[in-house]
Order: structure tokens, then sequence, then C-alpha cells
């Protein structure tokens, strides 16, 4: 092989390893997109990410631009991406850090063992020909060695990352990046490290210093194996989150069916009370009439209807539960005065569990209910931030107070299938987190805010059902579809 050969060669090798890496990266992102839209959009969004690679390192080859400035490029292009990718910053940064953790982890092992082959297996070469030839045989190796360990160490990474999707902020992320970060900075310093010129003679390190041929590659596979045991760490402590938010919800609807069940009592008790009542009233109304007190009767009859209708359960439904449950929030509405219009019924068919029901009515509407009082405060000239109610994208203060704070709850039914919507006043901009519901900006115990569209989503797929949210119209949108179970 010639000079010239060898050198069409390298370059055209070079292609093939930047078009290798592009793919693993490519592939290494793939299952973490989200795109809801359909499968063409995440084929473009896995295409966009091996361009991007691609433009990276065209960009970094033709500007002369040093080896080490190709992961900020790279992460900046992904950044400026996040958008199309339908993934967070945050995330794409992890992302990214890992990916070229491991793939500076396993150059420098493929390349400790490289130069070890060399030296126990190949003679070196005599001629100025065969040490062409010999070049490109060693690289064509290196390349695909390095392609097929990256390939396995992301493979690993990617199996342990979608175990337990996490939801990450840009504090677990500081910490999570810890140990990539120090593997990138050891694998940079060593790869400044390995060539040197002594007297016109090229050095490898490792024949300036043998003792390093062990202990690289070692450091560089603790490098990795720090990296992929913190992130099985914290998935571990992300399904522990889980489990403390699951407990959380479990305590608030064990409280809220306390709740429901004491009013129910309370109801049931002034209906006792009224039926004990009745017999002295009914003699009360005949001694009126009998004695011709005809205004006097008419004020007694009023003063009984007012009585009446203190315990009287304004909305029925169909069902003790989500009657309770709806009245209770129109009282709320009604004290608030929030404009509370309810046409549900509850579905005929035995196929709904009424606590289910209870709970995806209680969590809706009360995150409509802490929306319009936002709305309230907000006309009123308090103090009001933009935010969302536990999920529950809430109304700009400056542009609601124009109108009335209101919620509508209807329902229908049409075979097994069984909707449920609820709608308030929106305006601003919705938020979603990576787990695809509403963000929320409230400050205050923070982990256990944002977890009443969690409850409804989680009762939603007991019914095999979907859960929709969309704003339109200056309104907010809860959409549940839920499907008939079996009585089984």
């Amino acid at each position: 092989m010639s000079e010239v050969q060898l050198r069409i060669f390298q370059h055209l090798l070079t292609s093939a390893a930047a078009l290798l890496y592009s793919a693993s990266l490519a592939a290494f992102v793939k299952p973490f997109i989200a795109c809801k839209a359909c499968q063409n959009h995440r084929k473009r969004a896995v295409l966009l990410v091996f361009l991007l690679h691609l433009a990276g390192w065209l960009f970094c080859s033709n500007a002369a631009v040093p080896p080490g400035l190709f992961f900020p490029v790279l992460l900046a292009l992904l950044l400026m991406a996040s958008g199309r990718l339908h993934m967070e910053k945050s995330f794409i940064f992890l992302l990214v850090l890992l990916y070229y953790n491991a793939r500076i982890s396993s150059g420098l092992i493929v390349e400790s063992a490289d130069f070890a082959l060399q030296r126990l297996l190949f003679a070196y070469p005599v001629t100025l020909e065969d040490i062409y030839l010999h070049t490109a045989v060693q690289n064509t190796l290196f390349t695909l060695a390095h392609a097929a360990l990256l390939a396995v160490m992301l493979f690993a990474l990617c199996r342990q990352l979608q175990k337990n999707k996490m939801t990450l902020y840009w504090q677990e992320i500081c910490h999570l990046s810890l140990i990539p970060a120090a593997g990138i900075l050891f694998g940079r310093m060593i790869s400044v490290l390995l060539f040197e010129i002594n007297n016109g003679i090229p050095l490898r390190l490792y024949e300036r210093h043998p003792l390093l041929l062990g202990i690289v590659p070692v450091l560089a596979l603790l490098f990795y194996t720090g990296t992929f045991l913190t992130a099985a760490f914290w998935q571990r402590l992300e399904t522990l989150r889980r489990e403390r938010e699951d407990d959380f919800v479990k305590l608030q609807q064990a409280q809220a069916l306390r709740s429901r069940i004491h009013e129910a009592e309370q109801f049931c008790t002034h209906i006792r009370q009224m039926k004990h009542d009745m017999r002295g009233h009914l003699n009360n109304i005949r001694g009126l009439a009998r004695n011709g007190q005809y205004s006097e009767l008419e004020q007694y009859i009023a003063r009984m209807d007012e009585a009446v209708q203190d315990v009287d359960l304004t909305i029925q439904t169909g069902n003790a539960v989500t009657d309770v449950i709806i009245n209770d929030k129109r009282q709320q509405c009604l004290a608030r005065s929030i404009d509370f219009q309810a046409d549900f019924h509850y579905p005929a068919s035995g196929g709904y569990d009424a606590f289910d029901l209870g709970i995806i009515l209680q969590n809706l509407l009360q995150n409509a209910l802490e929306a319009c009082e936002m709305i309230s405060a907000g006309a009123d000239g308090r103090d009001t931030r933009h935010g969302e109610a536990d999920g529950h994208a809430l109304a700009n203060p400056k542009s609601s107070c124009r109108g009335k704070a209101y919620i509508t709850l209807s329902s229908r039914q049409k075979g097994r299938f069984f909707l449920i919507e609820v709608k308030n006043p929106f305006s601003g901009e919705l938020r979603f987190r990576t787990d695809g519901l509403p963000a929320t900006t409230k400050t205050a115990d923070a982990p256990f805010h944002g977890l009443g569209l969690s409850s409804v989503r989680r009762e939603v797929e007991k019914y095999m059902g979907d859960l929709e949210l969309k704003t339109e119209h200056d309104q907010f949108c809860a959409t549940i579809l839920l499907q008939e179970r079996s009585n089984q």
C-alpha cells in the first residue's frame, strides 16, 4: 500500500467512524424520545440526532477545532434542537454526557488492548509498504473494536435508564453528572499524553510508562461502572420516591373518603332528625289551620322549606358517592362566588366503581377550584403569580380579571364508553413534565404537588381509558374517557 492510498483509506475510515458514532448516539437517544404525535415524527427526531452529531463532527474537523471541544459543540446543537426532540434539556444534557463518557472510556480500553496485542501478536513490518498496510489494518481493527465496545456500553446504560422512568431536575442532573464528567476529563488528559515526540521519534504513553498500560483501562472501566451504578442508585431513589407519592396519594384518598363519609353521616343524621320532628311539625300545622292562623301557617311552612333545602342535595347524579362530592364542590364554589354548572349522570351500567369515579371527580374539581381561586385573587388585585394548581394551568390574573371564574362538569355515556369533562378559565402557556402531565409551580411540599392528575391517570388506566389535557379559547379542558369493565 502506498502513502497516497493510505491517506485515502484513512479519510474513508474516519468518515465511516463518524457515521458509526452518529448512529450509536441516535440509537442511544431513540428510546427516550417521547413523541405522542406519530411514529414518523419519532423517526425524524432520531434522524435529527444523527445529522446533528455528523454536523458537529464536520464542523470540528474542517475548522481545525481541538477534539476536546467536540462535546460542547454537540451538546449545544442538541440543546438548541430540544423542542423538536420532545425531550427536556436537562435530560438531553445527561444523555450526551453519558454517551461521551462511554465513548471515551471504551476508547481508552481499546487503545490499551490494541497496544498490548500489537506487542504480543504482530511482528514489526520492515518495508514502507508493509508499514502503510499494517497501519491501515491496525486503524480498522481499532475502529471496529471501539464501535463494538461502545455499542455494548451504551446498550447497558440504555437498559438501565429504561428500567424506571426518572423525573430529573437540574439538581439531580448535577449529581448524576459528577462521575461521567470526571471520566471525560480523565480521558481527555490521557489523550493529550498518549503520543509524544522525543528527538524526532514518536513515543506512545505506554512505551514511556508501561505501568499505565494496566492502570488506564482499569480507571476507564471504573469511571464507566461508577456512572452505571450511579444511574441505578438514582433509579432506586426514584422508585422510593414514587412509593412515597403513592402512599401520600392513598392517604389523601383515605382522608377524602373519610370526609365524604362524615358528610354523608351528617346528611343522614339531619334526615333522621327531620323525620323525628315531622310528626310535631304536622301537629303544629294542623293547629294553625284549625285556628285559622293562615299567615303564621305560611311562615311556618316557609321555615320548614328552608330547613329541608339545607340538607337537600341539589345535584342528583344517581350515586350517593358522586352526589356528595359534586354537591360539596358546588357549595365551595358558591362560597367563593364561582359559577358552577354540572350535568353529570352516574353511568347506569355496573362496569364502574363509584370510589374510582369519586377519586377522578375529586381531583379534577379540586384542581379547577384552585385555578378559579387564583383567578379571583388576581381580579381582586392581590399578588398572584402565574402558575399551575396541582397540574392545572392557571390563568394570568392580568388577562383573566375581565371574565368570571367558572367550573363546568359534564358527562356522556355511549355504549361501553363513559366521557367526563371538566372546564375552567385559562390564559397563558401550558408546560408539561417529562411524564406528560402539566408541571406545577407550587414550592411548598413540592414533591407532593402535581399528584392529583397522577391519581386521575392511575384510575383511568384501570379502565383502559385516556386522559387528555388541552387549552383552547382561554379555557382549560380535562377530558376523561373510560371503558366499561366486565362485572367480573
